[in-house]
């Protein structure tokens, strides 16, 4: 029977969708009780778990951080481990991996930057607030789909595909931003240190040591070190995933032989289910074929496929319940006027749709792009009024860009205001488009509007 790649490919991304699509369920919950948390008579209780102390001693040197911190710090670079797996397969085998699919979402991830960040700006073009130019420039591809599934199987896969795709790029994009522009001084010997380090995990590849300890150890090292380089700890994430292959490491013809010949070899075998302890050869067969299968499968791909939901559903919802958690001082609607409050509400609602949108626009007009199939410009517009909700990368980055904690917070309700608001206008745009595209289906003699009777 052939082998049907297409439905694969559909199933998988099928799986992340849902996957996605239940986390945001989760994280929109942690949210909500962080609010509701911090705004409550027992707020000093919240605030008081997110500053405890843990911390350990290695050779004399103490690492002692807050809660808030060890969730930002360590288990955020596991979020980004995931996120660089996700950009490498993308880039490498995926939906960014050639000009012409990766053209379009690329162009519109840029958009989708570079326009909320001159909004940004325009508000807020001095002082502390300047820095936070890169809150409102993230896409949450979790709550993005989230929103996207309300509609089912209604909206065109291509649709999907290309807002993954989207946020995947943005998510490269923003990854660089904090790299670059969110680092304070750097501290190079602990760079080289990591740099030594990353070599030495590609070195344990190319050598095909397996043992796990041994990468490990290696990780953390250069997780330490990042972490004393003055770039933030979380890049230590996907300088990881740029080392995991994601492709299998052994040519598939070589891999069929082998498992062939073990498998004609334990055929001919009186093979039952005891009968390895006394026949070694059996054992040694069944031992070559699993090792096969294992290099065959790519670390990459396994890694992401492993941690992904505990990323999802543990990770993300916590750094949630610790980072969404903003008492809201005097008046709610003040607060939402304020420049930072503003500027974030502005880039991540209007700057994500007309970037996404024009962007796009030009790519294609260009000729250097095509819409995906079944998908519409009415299709793309809703889909780049998704675009506007940021939470995640938007909450991470208000994180490092403020020192002041009134600005961080203002920062914060404007992610979470500006991330509804994109929520409730995609919905009432995508179902609009939905609505009339099914009325066409239903009365083929009524032309689209604007265009013409046959």
């Amino acid at each position: 029977m052939a082998h049907d790649n297409n439905g694969d490919l559909r199933g998988s991304f099928a799986r992340f969708v849902h996957s996605e699509v239940t986390g945001s369920v989760i994280l929109l919950g942690c949210t909500v009780v962080a609010l509701a948390w911090a705004n409550s008579p027992w707020a000093e209780s919240y605030f008081h778990l997110l500053h405890t102390e843990l911390g350990f001693s290695i050779a004399g040197s103490d690492r002692t951080l807050s809660l808030h911190l060890w969730i930002n710090d360590l288990l955020m670079a596991v979020f980004f481990f995931v996120v660089g797996l996700e950009i490498k397969r993308e880039m490498v085998v995926g939906r960014l991996s050639t000009v012409e699919k990766a053209t379009l979402p690329v162009a519109a991830a840029l958009g989708g930057m570079i326009a909320p960040a001159i909004l940004y700006f325009l508000l807020n073009s001095s002082g502390e607030p300047s820095r936070g130019w890169g809150v409102p420039m993230a896409t949450d591809i979790a709550f993005a789909l989230g929103v996207l599934s309300l509609f089912g199987k209604r909206v065109p896969i291509g649709l999907k595909v290309f807002l993954t795709a989207l946020a995947i790029a943005d998510d490269l994009g923003a990854v660089l931003v904090i790299a670059v522009f969110y680092t304070s001084s750097l501290n190079f010997g602990a760079l080289i240190t990591a740099g030594v380090l990353l070599a030495l995990i590609a070195l344990a590849g190319r050598l095909d040591i397996r043992s796990p300890a041994v990468y490990l150890l290696l990780a953390i090292g250069v997780w330490l070190a990042v972490f004393d380089s003055g770039v933030h700890a979380t890049v230590a994430g996907v300088l990881l995933a740029l080392l995991m292959p994601v492709r299998a490491g052994r040519d598939p013809d070589h891999f069929l032989a082998d498992v062939r010949e073990k498998w004609e070899a334990l055929r001919a075998s009186d093979l039952t289910r005891d009968s390895m302890i006394h026949d070694r050869s059996q054992l040694d067969a069944i031992s070559d074929l699993r090792r096969a299968a294992e290099d065959m499968q790519p670390a990459g791909l396994l890694f992401e496929e492993r941690l992904h939901p505990f990323v999802v559903f543990f990770i993300l919802p916590l750094f949630a319940f610790f980072n969404a958690g903003v008492r809201i001082e005097g008046s709610f609607s003040e607060t939402l006027m304020q420049p930072v409050s503003l500027g974030v509400i502005v880039g991540l609602f209007l700057g994500k749709q007309i970037g996404i949108s024009l962007a796009s626009w030009i790519a294609v007009k260009s000729g250097r792009a095509a819409l995906p199939e079944g998908v519409d410009w009415g299709d793309l517009y809703g889909a780049a009024c998704l675009g506007g909700v940021g939470f995640t990368m938007s909450l991470f980055i208000a994180e490092l860009a403020y020192d002041t904690p009134r600005l961080g917070a203002e920062a914060k309700i404007g992610i979470l205001s500006a991330s509804l608001i994109a929520a409730i206008w995609g919905v009432i745009v995508l179902g609009t488009q939905l609505a009339r595209r099914s009325a066409r289906a239903d009365h083929p003699e009524v032309p689209a509007a604007g265009r013409p009777h046959s």
